[in-house]
């Protein structure tokens, strides 16, 4: 069902309300036929989209509000979430950043309203990748991330002036004993930290060619060990969120 304006051709052109076989309902304009322009997309499922279209798909700038309660305010292109947008979960975690092809792609920061940390850097593909900054109430971690878990050197800034640097090493699980019958290949466990010293304040980033040279792990002190007891645990890793923030 159609009621609106339409051109010379007799196509659907200009303001106008439609009712889709499949229940859903679009107000607002086109041409020569197509959603182009300003619109209002109501989905059948609850969901609802409030922006700009180009031939009948969502390009430019829109709101799209999703059933779980989540909603998404940035830039579309070909239907995709890409460039630059917002993002509020469900559970009240927010992005705000670049994004390629429906997916969390580039520099951003991913807020996690639980526990109020804060993850600054890079993504590839929706997970956190590249150079980072995860940022906690007293203290942060400065390195390199992959796959959503930290990599390689990076170190701990706390509050109380002092840094902690060190080592995100991927450890294999422990292979299970004898008498199976079937031998499984080992799978990689969560990267564990390693602490190799503890300095005070300085300008080392992880991009940086000549890392804190080691040193034994009898030179670290308490503060060292509290944050490996943090890094125990491991890290768990529409559209996914990242793994949970403050658990190392």
């Amino acid at each position: 069902e159609y009621d609106g304006e339409r051109n010379p051709e007799g196509e659907r052109h200009g303001r106008g309300k439609a009712k889709l076989p499949n229940g859903d309902i679009y107000n607002g304009e086109y041409e020569h036929g197509l959603r182009s322009g300003q619109g209002t997309y109501r989905f059948k499922n609850g969901a609802c989209y409030i922006g700009e279209y180009l031939q009948n798909k969502k390009h430019g700038r829109g709101t799209f509000f999703y059933p779980d309660g989540s909603k998404y305010e940035g830039d579309w292109v070909d239907d995709q979430r890409h460039g630059y947008g917002e993002y509020m979960y469900a559970n009240g975690d927010v992005y705000t950043g670049e994004w390629f092809n429906h997916n969390r792609h580039g520099q951003g920061i991913y807020v996690y309203k639980e526990t109020g940390s804060k993850y600054v850097g890079g993504w590839v593909n929706g997970n956190q990748e590249g150079e980072a900054e995860l940022i906690h109430l007293n203290h942060r971690f400065k390195g390199k991330f992959l796959n959503g878990n930290p990599v390689g050197y990076g170190k701990y800034v706390f509050d109380i002036g002092c840094e902690q640097h060190g080592e995100y090493i991927q450890v294999k699980e422990i292979d299970k004993g004898e008498g199976e019958e079937e031998e499984e290949p080992s799978l990689l466990a969560e990267p564990k930290w390693k602490a190799s010293e503890i300095t005070k304040l300085t300008l080392w980033t992880p991009h940086g060619e000549n890392p804190p040279s080691p040193r034994k792990v009898s030179l670290v002190t308490a503060v060292a060990e509290a944050v490996e007891e943090r890094t125990e645990t491991a890290v768990t890793g529409e559209e996914e969120m990242p793994p949970v923030a403050g658990l190392f």
